[in-house]
């Protein structure tokens, strides 16, 4: 499958990009049958309460119930969810994942975070899938990860590092190409931060400097420090508003 554009098969089955409504819906039923394995699977009004929940969602949704059938039908139809009947009268509605998209347990986490929430930093996600299935470390993580990219399950939207950016490759075309020019704006104004930052520490003339006592200067630069650390603080801060805001 090549992600955002196109469709793909697994175990006869279309893989093909979610709307926002399907992505929430099935990142929901994956959730539950995880966290909450007694109440799933879950009934429609089940479904349309974990949308609308407010804790573990990026952005918060108001999903009605009409909304809530037409995603999982249209869920339904690609093979990524099922409709099934208990003890009781009403339908329940359960996910199909594991088969739909080819993936194992933890995977299976890792994506329902991503389209839980979309777009977050590799640390983020790891700390959020383990409420699911625990994942020890970041290396482990990357093995993961590192399958699921080579299906094109998952996007890297920045180069490697630290704070490494990455979505879910069920997102349509253009709303992929929306995450990246937003996250391409918002790493270009932490860009022009850094230089004012850096030219705020040198300040003060070299000589100044360079005249202070032993003692003096000791403690000068313990000074210098703290500064930098605030500077530092303060940059990944706003470089975290900015990550929050663009969802």
């Amino acid at each position: 499958m090549e992600a955002g554009t196109g469709e793909g098969t697994t175990a006869g089955k279309t893989i093909r990009p979610l709307d926002a409504f399907e992505r929430r819906v099935l990142g929901v039923l994956i959730e539950k049958a995880k966290t909450t394995p007694d109440q799933y699977p879950l009934s429609l009004n089940g479904v349309v309460t974990g949308c609308n929940q407010k804790s573990n969602r990026d952005p918060v949704m108001t999903v009605d119930e009409e909304q809530a059938a037409r995603a999982l039908e249209g869920l339904r139809k690609c093979g990524a969810a099922a409709e099934v009947f208990g003890s009781g009268k009403l339908p329940r509605y359960r996910h199909l994942a594991y088969e739909w998209l080819g993936v194992g347990k933890e995977e299976l986490g890792i994506m329902g975070e991503l389209l839980l929430r979309g777009e977050q930093t590799e640390g983020d996600l790891r700390g959020r899938a383990s409420r699911m299935d625990p994942i020890p470390d970041l290396d482990t993580l990357r093995v993961h990860l590192d399958r699921l990219a080579e299906r094109g399950l998952v996007i890297w939207l920045s180069p490697p590092g630290r704070g490494r950016m990455l979505t879910h490759g069920l997102l349509p075309e253009e709303k992929l190409e929306k995450v990246r020019r937003e996250l391409g704006l918002a790493m270009a104004a932490a860009a022009q931060a850094a230089p004012a930052a850096d030219a705020s520490i040198d300040e003060e003339p070299v000589p100044a400097r360079q005249s202070l006592a032993p003692a003096s200067a000791a403690g000068h630069l313990e000074s210098r420090i703290a500064d930098l650390e605030r500077e530092v603080a303060a940059l990944h801060a706003r470089l975290k508003a900015l990550e929050d805001a663009l969802g």
